[in-house]
C-alpha cells in the first residue's frame, strides 16, 4: 500500500506537504489533459468543469498524499459525506472500483468510476452530495422591475 512521501520526524513539514500536494495536483492535471485529448468521454457535458471538480475531491480525500485513496481515505470520505461505513464495507467499495487489484483507488480509476456508465456505491454517494449542495443565491436587493418585464 502506498504511503506518504513525507518525513514524519520533521515537525515543520508544512512546506514539504505543500510541495507534495503541488506535485500531486500537477500529476492530476496531466491525467485530466490526457483524458480530454483521448476523447473517451467526449459525450460528457462540461467535461473540463467536472474533471476540475473531481480533481479537487480526490485531493481533498487523499489524506496521506500518496496519490491513491486507501481504506483510511475512503472511510474519511464516507464519514464526511454523512455515510459512515465499517472497514469491511469500505473494502467492498474499493474492490468495486479497483481495476488493477492494488487495494486502493487511483485517480484514473476514480475518473473511470465518476465518468463511466457503471454505477457504484461511492459514485452514487458523491453524486447525491453534489446535488444536495446549496445553490449560490444572489445577494443584495432584487433588481427593479417594470411592467414590460412581466409575463
Amino acid at each position: 500500500m502506498p504511503g506518504t512521501k513525507l518525513d514524519h520526524k520533521n515537525v515543520q513539514g508544512g512546506k514539504a506537504w505543500g510541495q507534495i500536494k503541488g506535485k500531486q495536483e500537477q500529476a492530476l492535471d496531466d491525467i485530466n489533459l490526457e483524458v480530454v485529448q483521448n476523447g473517451d468521454y467526449k459525450d460528457v457535458e462540461d467535461l473540463d468543469e467536472k474533471l476540475e471538480t473531481y480533481k479537487g475531491k480526490f485531493i481533498e480525500y487523499d489524506l496521506d498524499g500518496s496519490g491513491d485513496l486507501d481504506v483510511t481515505d475512503v472511510s474519511y470520505m464516507m464519514e464526511k459525506l454523512g455515510q459512515p461505513k465499517n472497514v469491511l464495507e469500505i473494502k467492498k467499495i474499493i474492490a468495486e472500483i479497483d481495476l488493477d487489484g492494488s487495494g486502493t483507488v487511483s485517480y484514473r480509476e476514480f475518473l473511470k468510476m465518476m465518468l463511466g456508465n457503471k454505477s457504484s456505491i461511492m459514485k452514487i454517494i458523491l453524486m447525491f452530495e453534489e446535488k444536495n449542495k446549496e445553490k449560490e443565491r444572489p445577494s443584495g436587493p432584487p433588481p427593479k422591475r417594470d411592467l414590460s418585464s412581466l409575463p
